[in-house]
Formats: C-alpha cells, structure tokens, sequence
C-alpha cells in the first residue's frame, strides 16, 4: 500500500507539471491543485466504498466536495495519471470508469440520464480530454485519445481519436482532420446507436 500511495504521489505531479505549464515545482501543485486533492481523497472513499462503509465513503467524499469543489461519487472507479484541470463544478458518477492520462476540465459533468440502471455514467478511455462544462450523460463510451469540446453534450459513445462538438455532440474531426465522407459514415452509426438504444 505505501508503494502504491508514492506511486499516485508520483505520477499526479507528473502529470500536472506536464499538462499545465503554470506548475512550478512538486510542492505547489501538493499544496495549490484542488485536482490532486480530490483524485487522492478518492482514493480512501473508493476504497471505504469497496469495503461496504458505504455511508462513511459518502461522507468523506462530500466533506472533500466542500474543500475541492469537484464531486467524486466513491463508487467511480478513477485510474492514476487523471488529470483535473481547475476543477471546480465537477461531477463524476457513481458507476463512471476513468483511465489513465484522461484530461478533464472544470464544470464536467459525467452523468446519468436519470433512467438507466446499474451501469449508468460514462467510461473515458485512455488519453481523452474532455473539455470545460462538457456534459456527458449515460452508460456511453469515450474511446481512446477522444476529445470533447467545450460545453458539449454528449449522449451516444465516441469513437476513438475522434474530436465532437456541440449540442448534441458531433464528430467534426477524425486524427485530427476534417475528413467529410468518414465523418458522415461515423455519424450515421452513432446516430442508429441512440435510436436502437432509446427504442
């Protein structure tokens, strides 16, 4: 357990000093990124959580919601090597699952629909970012090294390496680049997707 503690010590400066050009040294993002709070105080919820203390995980994870203001629900299964940029205002779910190297920006919401049960947030698969006040709502799937624009709201899975925008979220881009007769093909499938899902 102390390796594994050192380890996520280790890697959250890493990745902050990596991915925010305003970190400084190790002991300022320690003391001044509410993100690497909260992602450590996720740690001991999860794992009250998982050892059915559930009501002591809540109460930990909402007195850290008040220090941070970013809500982890203890339930959400979150990997080292998260980045949370600013933070505040966000939400992650009870059943969301978060891998290694995702970006996630202020005002994020991965949310239910209110409908769904059991499995019912998001998966960000590695390396996604997600941009500030996106809203991604449902059992969908974030693939690999996606990214989401700002306030997009986000409903059907994203494919991998693929950028969408807007309300309801688009693919605009694929690796990159504007590629207009993929981009339909890809659209067309995640539009059947939804409406088979919501049948």
């Amino acid at each position: 357990m102390a390796k594994n503690k050192k380890g996520f010590w280790r890697e959250a400066i890493r990745v902050t000093k990596e991915n925010d050009p305003a970190a400084r040294t190790a002991l300022e993002v320690l003391l001044t990124y509410p993100g690497v709070k909260a992602l450590a105080a996720h740690r001991l919820s999860h794992w009250l959580w998982r050892h059915n203390l559930k009501l002591l995980a809540r109460m930990h994870s909402q007195f850290w919601r008040f220090w941070t203001q970013i809500e982890i629900h203890p339930g959400a299964e979150i990997s080292t090597g998260v980045f949370i940029d600013h933070g505040s205002g966000l939400v992650i779910g009870e059943t969301a699952i978060v891998e290694s190297n995702v970006k996630l920006y202020h005002g994020v919401t991965l949310g239910g629909t209110g409908k769904d049960k059991g499995k019912r947030h998001p998966t960000v698969r590695q390396g996604a970012l997600i941009s500030a006040h996106s809203q991604l709502l449902g059992p969908i799937e974030i693939g690999e090294n996606a990214k989401v624009g700002a306030s997009a709201v986000v409903v059907t899975d994203v494919p991998a390496n693929v950028t969408v925008v807007g309300i309801p979220a688009k693919v605009v881009r694929i690796n990159g680049k504007k590629d207009v007769e993929k981009i339909m093909t890809i659209e067309e499938r995640r539009e059947a997707s939804y409406h088979s899902s919501h049948l």
